[in-house]
């Protein structure tokens, strides 16, 4: 796979260089993201292939299973290839109900930051986001200070636990206050073809060489369900999910992507998707959605 076929690159200002087309983990887990995958040999050829087709940054978190795609990311890739990123997130942890509760005492964060070192075997970790938000919805970004919880992974990346931050599911002003303490690479928000309202600060952390890495590209649990996205997939002759991947590599050259599949012949058409062109009508309708 060449740079172009996989959405080009980017470099994080003070972090490293990537391809825009990443993979997310977490569907590698079992149901609802706990428990052991149904087929394990088959996540496995997920992983390795992601990485044969050209992808060098994937997605996790030791919460997912929990611990479950950590493993797997271990298990399918050790020792890791030179140029492989792995990011992880901090911030949450699973109850026995398969729950999501929020974990962001410095204590917390440091034992998750040390089990996420455990379960992907490595002596630091390339890049650290804490989950900050939640709300309603359980995703959105919530107002408030995270000077507390950040603090403390910036302390731990002083310490060589982590080599560079991050920040997932917050605001603008959470974003500069994350930066007043510690310098970030990444932003990780709600974000897709129907989903809108970060446009400015994406704008904003592409001027500042900050990448921003929209979680739910396709819709996560609840996936896109769109009669416009359907009808310019038809007119294209590609598939939805592939016409909202292209969507968004199109938006701005700072967003990477993380689909996420646990079968590689969905892991083969999402990568596929970072060669699909979308002429000027497409676009035009597509960007209707978030109207």
């Amino acid at each position: 796979m060449t740079h172009d076929t996989l959405g080009g690159t980017f470099t994080m200002a003070g972090g490293p260089t990537v391809h825009r087309m990443g993979f997310g983990a977490m569907q590698l887990a079992g149901p609802g993201v706990f428990g052991p995958p149904k087929d394990r040999d088959e996540a496995i050829s997920v992983l390795r292939t992601a990485v044969e087709l050209g992808v060098d940054h994937i997605d996790t978190a030791d919460f997912y299973g929990p611990h479950v795609t950590n493993e797997l990311i271990r298990e399918a890739l050790s020792p890791y290839p030179e140029g492989l990123h792995i990011v992880t997130k901090v911030g949450a942890v699973r109850d026995e109900q398969g729950g999501w509760p929020h974990a962001r005492s410095p204590e917390q964060l440091r034992r998750q930051v040390e089990s996420n070192l455990r379960t992907l075997g490595v002596e630091a970790l390339d890049v650290v986001n804490l989950r900050v938000g939640g709300g309603p919805d359980g995703h959105s970004p919530v107002p408030g200070s995270l000077a507390e919880p950040f603090g403390a992974l910036a302390d731990m990346r002083e310490q060589g636990l982590i080599r560079h931050l991050g920040v997932s599911v917050v605001d603008a002003e959470q974003v500069r206050e994350a930066q007043s303490i510690a310098p970030i690479v990444t932003v990780q928000n709600w974000y897709n073809v129907e989903h809108r309202g970060d446009e400015q600060l994406i704008a904003s952390l592409a001027d500042q060489g900050i990448s921003y890495v929209p979680f739910w590209p396709l819709g996560g649990f609840s996936p896109i369900r769109s009669a416009t996205l359907e009808a310019v997939a038809t007119d294209l002759g590609a598939s939805p999910q592939a016409v909202a991947l292209a969507w968004l590599l199109h938006q701005s050259p700072n967003i990477l992507l993380i689909p996420g599949t646990s079968s590689v012949a969905h892991l083969r058409e999402n990568v596929a998707a970072a060669t699909l062109e979308l002429p000027s009508e497409a676009l035009t309708a597509l960007d209707a959605l978030g109207g």
